[in-house]
């Protein structure tokens, strides 16, 4: 009986081509999982996915993976006790592109460095953020711990308190580093303002560019700067009110909130409509949510599907995006929900930006 021997090197170059194969087939697999035109198709729905994940990047700290989403940064939203306050990067309105080097740097330094290893010390803390000073302590006597686990918060809105367990760094101490130290984030108009040009630019168009004149944008600005709520609520021609029913609706509309004063306070854009089902999806930023959700996240509508002739302003409808404190022992927000603040104060309206109504169009077809 003869057997056969294979030569060393054909079974090593028959070995890394079974690899080179597997390996493959593991890196198609990862990009079809975050290819969003697996999901969301080739049309606005995926381009306004895209502005999205652009707001999310993933970091190994502490040894273990964490995601880290960009904050929640308006200014003069936690200086109300203070004679001067202070302004975020770029003022809240730079774009994911600006703002992830300037993060990238904070996350390598070394105070971050010593934060975490302070986080990760197997001891309770309570953590003290100076905001206006931007610099960071904390207390591990026994009574300042019982105080906070009792309820009993003693900071102020430019001195957080936070309450930790000790065992290693959570996605939420990442957010609130970069936002009390770091002075970096976006806020809910400079975020909207970031996919409305994800749009345009995907389209084909300089958004900045088209609005300039009537955005008031003076030479050598920056038209994300005057891209605020205060103009996708005005009367301006590029502002289209759209009917609030959801059968009217469309991804790129922008839904706008009032303040107790009855002006707009907030806005948030919607990414998908699935009248089948009975789902919208709409995208925000904002710190009044779940510690693990606040700064950019994702937000949903239940409706329906056999009436969509209902307002967004209908008591019926299911809006699952809870409203909390930003942080733990602060004063909660007055609604529960976004759908309760969106019924408030005369109710919100949503509007459209008309000069991406023929991009959105072209990318559709």
């Amino acid at each position: 009986m003869r057997t056969m021997a294979f030569h060393p090197k054909i079974t090593f170059s028959l070995l890394l081509f079974v690899i080179s194969q597997v390996c493959t087939a593991q890196t198609d697999s990862l990009v079809s999982f975050s290819d969003p035109s697996k999901i969301w198709g080739d049309g606005i729905e995926r381009v306004i996915e895209e502005a999205f994940r652009q707001c999310f990047r993933t970091r190994i700290i502490d040894g273990r993976i964490v995601n880290i989403r960009l904050p929640f940064a308006e200014n003069h939203e936690r200086d109300i006790l203070l004679d001067s306050g202070w302004d975020f990067f770029e003022g809240g309105k730079g774009s994911p592109e600006i703002l992830w080097p300037v993060i990238e740097e904070i996350l390598d330094s070394q105070s971050f460095k010593d934060y975490i290893s302070a986080l990760s010390s197997g001891r309770e803390k309570v953590f003290i953020f100076d905001i206006l000073k931007q610099s960071w302590s904390f207390s591990d006597d026994l009574f300042d711990i019982a105080r906070m686990k009792a309820g009993s918060y003693r900071g102020l809105p430019h001195r957080p308190y936070v309450l930790t367990s000790g065992n290693n760094a959570r996605e939420s101490d990442v957010y609130n580093y970069l936002y009390c130290i770091g002075h970096v984030g976006i806020d809910c108009s400079g975020f909207v303002w970031h996919v409305l040009s994800y749009i345009g630019r995907y389209g084909g168009i300089d958004l900045g560019r088209v609005l300039r004149s009537v955005l008031g944008v003076p030479r050598g600005a920056d038209p994300a700067r005057y891209a605020g709520t205060s103009f996708f609520n005005s009367k301006n021609p590029q502002i289209i009110a759209v009917n609030d029913e959801i059968r009217s609706l469309r991804p790129a509309d922008i839904i706008l909130f009032r303040g107790s004063d009855g002006a707009i306070a907030h806005s948030a854009i919607i990414q998908s409509i699935d009248l089948k089902i009975g789902i919208i999806r709409y995208l925000q930023c904002t710190d009044e949510a779940p510690l693990p959700e606040r700064g950019v996240h994702e937000s949903y509508i239940y409706f329906d599907p056999a009436d969509t002739s209902v307002s967004l302003n209908n008591p019926a409808l299911q809006w699952t995006q809870k409203r909390f404190a930003p942080f733990p022992g602060e004063k909660d927000s007055p609604f529960s929900d976004d759908g309760e603040r969106y019924r408030a104060y005369n109710g919100g309206r949503v509007v459209r930006l008309r000069a991406l109504v023929p991009v959105i169009e072209k990318i559709n077809r």
